[in-house]
């Protein structure tokens, strides 16, 4: 008989270096739980020992102020010592999966841009994270690795460092981020995580219409109402979702209910930092589920922007311990989407190829099978270095589209290159480029 399996997927918000100044500290503390203290390496290292008085707050401070959360990787260097380390074939290694692979990384990248003010000195600008990583994971040769997508909403205070939750309402650059990592990377995305791990119903919907894959669920027992910035359902509100590590599609007007949407959301708990932290309890109910015969995706989410080094090595631990616990049950180290792809015994089949005609002034797409969503992802780029998203016209939703260029919207004679990004319910990626001038079209695959 068959060993059920549990699969394991280690996600990174992957955001490259941060940095946080001593009075930044504070200034969070004030945000988080509405106290003011003067900024002092003494009064830090007071708060770190729980030794001010501030009400029964003293342990939940110290969580924030933890000397580990605090050492950020603040510059591209350290940031680049830490994954040459836990990127290497010896450290993968150390701990293997009950089939004898090693460690597993998903970069979730995203692109600081839309932003005005940056204190905590980001990598502003279009590719610079995803750029990076494809290079460090072509330079350490690490094939078994995801790329995926991670986006943070522009606040209305235009601050790289605030949360945001609405995708459109200060400017909606997520269009243009995806428009343009078509466009000039050839990539799209099948898998997704919501930035500050929210969602609400504007990225629901749009998740809907192009990714089939949501790492965001972090159902607890815990409503974290000790910190201000958290608390009824602010930012990361999962209280309503399923506390289960089997994948559910949502309800279209609840994500947080099971429904019958297309998307899959698994839950992700976190490490490394104060709140909704995965447990041994957990990975305990992982094992157990996967017992019972269901389809199970135990995952967890990380920042590259602290060293995370610790607590890959604690939570490989405590993995390997519960599994010990378990023989009947193995464990296996993947990629986000596999992870999915093999839980729920998702059919296999081939990527969809586009038939792409453009006539005169006419394109016109045609599907080789259904994709995931009503429409793929229309990116074009004018020949003055502006990008556009806009919706198709609809022939046959899922499988044929159309759309005209005109003096209502863009001439073709002013475009550069036209593109689609399209996934399958199996969450294969299809990317297509058009080039007006020549006629040319290019499709590549994932």
């Amino acid at each position: 008989m068959e060993k059920s399996v549990v699969h394991i997927v280690h996600c990174i918000d992957t955001e490259g270096p941060l940095y946080e100044s001593l009075s930044a500290t504070f200034e969070r503390l004030k945000e988080i739980f509405g106290i003011e203290i003067e900024p002092s390496s003494a009064n830090l290292r007071k708060l770190q020992n729980k030794e001010i008085d501030l009400g029964g707050k003293e342990g939940d401070v110290a969580k924030v102020v933890d000397p580990k959360l605090l050492s950020y990787n603040d510059s591209w260097d350290k940031v680049d010592n830490m994954l040459s380390k836990i990127m290497s074939h010896e450290y993968r290694n150390t701990v293997k999966d009950s089939f004898g692979n090693g460690w597993v990384y998903n970069w979730f990248c995203m692109d600081h841009v839309g932003f005005k003010i940056n204190p905590r000195r980001r990598d502003i600008g279009y590719h610079n994270i995803y750029d990076h990583y494809l290079e460090v994971i072509k330079n350490t040769k690490s094939v078994q690795d995801g790329i995926h997508f991670h986006h943070h909403p522009v606040p209305f205070t235009e601050e790289a460092h605030h949360p945001a939750t609405h995708l459109f309402s200060h400017t909606p650059v997520i269009y243009e981020i995806l428009a343009r990592r078509i466009i000039e990377r050839q990539w799209f995305s099948c898998v997704s995580r919501p930035g500050f791990h929210a969602t609400r119903p504007d990225s629901h919907w749009f998740l809907e219409q192009f990714i089939p894959f949501d790492y965001a669920n972090q159902a607890t027992d815990d409503d974290y109402s000790a910190y201000k910035d958290l608390s009824g359902g602010r930012f990361g509100d999962w209280r309503r979702a399923p506390k289960t590590w089997t994948p559910y599609h949502p309800d279209h007007d609840d994500y947080q209910k099971e429904g019958n949407c297309r998307r899959l959301i698994a839950r992700t708990l976190n490490i490394g930092t104060r709140s909704r932290l995965i447990c041994e309890q957990d990975i305990e109910q992982a094992f157990a589920e996967a017992s019972e015969g269901k389809p199970v995706v135990l995952s967890f989410t990380h920042h590259d922007y602290r060293n995370m080094e610790p607590d890959i090595n604690c939570i490989r631990d405590t993995i390997t311990y519960v599994a010990r616990k378990h023989p009947d049950i193995q464990f296996s180290y993947c990629e986000a989407r596999d992870a999915i792809r093999k839980a729920l015994r998702l059919e296999e089949c081939k990527p969809v190829k586009f038939k792409i005609e453009l006539d005169k002034d006419r394109l016109h797409i045609i599907a080789d099978n259904t994709i995931y969503g009503p429409q793929p992802f229309l990116a074009i780029k004018t020949k003055c270095g502006k990008f556009y998203h806009d919706n198709l016209d609809f022939q046959v939703p899922f499988e044929e589209w159309s759309y005209v260029f005109d003096d209502i919207t863009l001439q073709l004679s002013s475009i550069e290159v036209i593109g689609i990004g399209a996934c399958d319910a199996t969450g294969n990626v299809t990317v297509a480029l058009i080039y007006p001038e020549t006629n040319k079209i290019v499709q590549t695959f994932y």
